[in-house]
C-alpha cells in the first residue's frame, strides 16, 4: 500500500457523500462538503477517534468486520470496491465478505436464460466467479465447441487456457487472454473458499510457471470491453469484439462476442448457416 493511500481513499469517498444520499437533514452553516468523519463514524457503528487514525494512516489495518460496515456507510459502488481492493492488496480481498464462501452458483436466474436466448444466434455465454460456463447460446456452441472449450464438465474457461494445449492454437495471441483469465480469477479468489482455492492448485499443478507467474502478480482492474483473436478450424481467423455484463447479485458475468470486421461477420454467418450479413460488424 503506498502512503496513507487507503486514508486518502476514505476520505475523498467521505468528502463525496451528501448527507442527503444517507437520510441525513443538511444544515445551512455545514462547512465540510460531504459527511462530516463524526456522522460517517455513527452510520459505520464505529468511533470518531478510530475514523480518524484510519483516514490520517495512524491505522491502516482495520477488521474485516469494521472494514465492511464502512464500505456499507460509503455506499461504495461495485468499481470503487474495486479500487478498494487494489488499494489493499491481495493480503485483504475477503475484508469486505469475511463469511465463509458458497459454493460457485451452477445456474442461471431464468431472466438471464431468457437475454441469452434474445442474442441468439449471436455468441454470448455466462460464467461464475471461477470461470465455469453455466449457460451459452447456440451461437457460442458453433465458435467455442469445435475448439474444445466445451468439452469438460462442467467447461471452464480457465482450464481450457491453462491447461489444454488447444487453447494456444485457439487464440494466436493466448499470452494476452491467458493474462485476462488469471487476472478475472484474482478478483474472485479468496484463500479461505476452498473452491477457487482448489482451482488454483489445480491450475498450479497443471501449468506450472505459464499459470502461477501471472497469478502471483497484483490484480489489475477488469477489463470489460476489448477484442480477441481465435483462429477456429472450419472458418479461419477471427476478430471478436467483447462486452462483459456483471451479475453481482449472483456472482457471475455475461460475456457476449460480436465481429469485429466484416471478414468475421461473414464467418460468422457461416457457422450459423446464415446468409451473409446477418450479423454486422462493428464499427469503429
Amino acid at each position: 500500500m503506498r502512503d496513507n493511500e487507503f486514508g486518502a481513499f476514505l476520505r475523498a469517498r467521505r468528502e463525496a457523500i451528501t448527507p442527503a444520499e444517507v437520510g441525513l437533514p443538511t444544515g445551512p452553516r455545514r462547512r465540510t462538503p460531504g459527511l462530516r468523519r463524526a456522522e460517517l463514524a455513527t452510520i459505520a457503528g464505529i468511533s470518531v477517534e478510530y475514523l480518524t487514525r484510519l483516514e490520517q494512516g495512524r491505522d491502516r489495518h482495520p477488521s474485516p468486520e469494521v472494514l465492511g460496515a464502512i464500505v456499507d456507510a460509503l455506499r461504495l459502488s461495485a468499481e470503487e470496491r474495486e479500487q478498494l481492493w487494489l488499494i489493499l492488496g491481495l493480503d485483504k480481498p475477503t475484508a469486505l465478505c469475511p463469511r465463509v464462501a458458497e459454493p460457485p452458483g451452477q445456474a442461471v436466474r431464468p431472466s438471464v436464460q431468457a437475454i441469452l436466448d434474445r442474442l441468439e444466434p449471436g455468441p454470448a455465454l455466462v460464467i461464475n466467479r471461477v470461470g465455469d460456463v453455466l449457460a451459452c447460446t447456440g451461437g457460442y456452441r458453433r465458435l467455442a465447441g469445435p475448439l474444445g472449450v466445451l468439452d469438460a464438465d462442467p467447461p471452464n474457461l480457465l482450464r481450457y487456457v491453462f491447461a489444454d494445449d488447444r487453447a494456444r492454437t485457439a487464440h494466436p495471441e493466448w499470452a494476452r487472454i491467458a493474462d485476462g483469465r488469471a487476472n478475472f480469477l484474482k478478483h474472485g479468489f479468496r484463500s479461505d473458499d476452498p473452491h477457487s482455492a482448489g482451482l488454483v492448485a489445480e491450475l498450479t499443478d497443471a501449468a506450472g510457471a505459464s499459470f502461477t507467474s501471472r497469478f502471483e502478480t497484483p490484480p489489475v482492474v477488469l477489463q470489460r470491453t476489448g477484442a480477441e483473436r481465435w483462429v477456429h478450424p472450419e472458418v479461419g481467423e477471427l476478430l471478436l469484439d467483447f462486452e462483459i455484463v456483471e451479475l453481482p447479485d449472483v456472482d457471475q458475468r455475461m460475456i457476449i462476442y460480436l465481429p469485429g470486421d466484416e471478414a468475421t461477420s461473414a464467418a460468422l454467418d457461416r457457422l450459423d448457416g446464415r446468409q451473409p450479413g446477418a450479423l454486422r460488424a462493428v464499427s469503429g
